[in-house]
């Protein structure tokens, strides 16, 4: 009996020590290191106005609608799109016939939206969702298909959307990882700003 409850002892202590490390001073550790080492990325890499007011997060998508503003690419997450809470694909695989009438539907309204020919290839960001529906950044090509309806909307030349466009794309990760995007968020707060 003594054998049993030196081994209870020893389960109960080790238990506690574990619980007191792994859940009170690794987390504590881990947020001290990013607010100190990654403070902006730590917080949410939020997009803040110059009075406080808080835009979104460079990581995250957002809808945007209306002619004066680049859109974002499709979005599965939710009835409406972009909603946090239900990040995920479609899970619709390449023979879903939803998924491709659905394409064929994107398609058709990007080429109106954008004025485009019946025969324009269209970049595939435009009309296909993320995995995660969250997804913050278009293509380069997909903002240079916008640009001329943005420009018109805003009464700004062309040269002056692609100038906003170029600050707001990333480049790929250390140079070769992926491709270069265009935060729409970013470059939608920039056309707000530009006189």
């Amino acid at each position: 009996m003594k054998a049993l409850f030196s081994d209870i002892r020893a389960a109960v202590v080790s238990t506690l020590v574990f619980a007191v490390v792994l859940c009170g001073l690794y987390p504590v550790a881990v947020w001290g290191v990013s607010q100190v080492a990654f403070k902006r990325k730590a917080d949410g890499s939020l997009i803040v106005d110059k009075d406080g007011t808080v835009r979104g997060s460079s990581l995250l998508g957002q809808v945007f609608a209306g002619e004066k503003y680049f859109h974002t690419r499709p979005s599965a997450a939710g009835a409406f799109g972009y909603d946090g809470a239900s990040s995920s694909g479609s899970n619709l695989g390449p023979t879903s016939q939803k998924l491709n009438d659905a394409i064929k539907d994107r398609i058709a309204a990007y080429r109106t939206t954008e004025g485009l020919a019946a025969t324009a290839a269209v970049p595939a960001d435009a009309v296909t969702t993320s995995g995660s529906g969250l997804d913050p950044h278009i293509s380069v090509k997909n903002a240079e298909l916008q640009a001329a309806r943005v420009a018109k909307a805003r009464g700004l030349g062309v040269e002056k959307v692609k100038e906003l466009i170029a600050a707001s794309t990333t480049k790929p990760d250390l140079g070769i990882l992926g491709d270069a995007g265009v935060n729409v968020l970013e470059l939608n707060l920039a056309l707000d700003a530009a006189k």
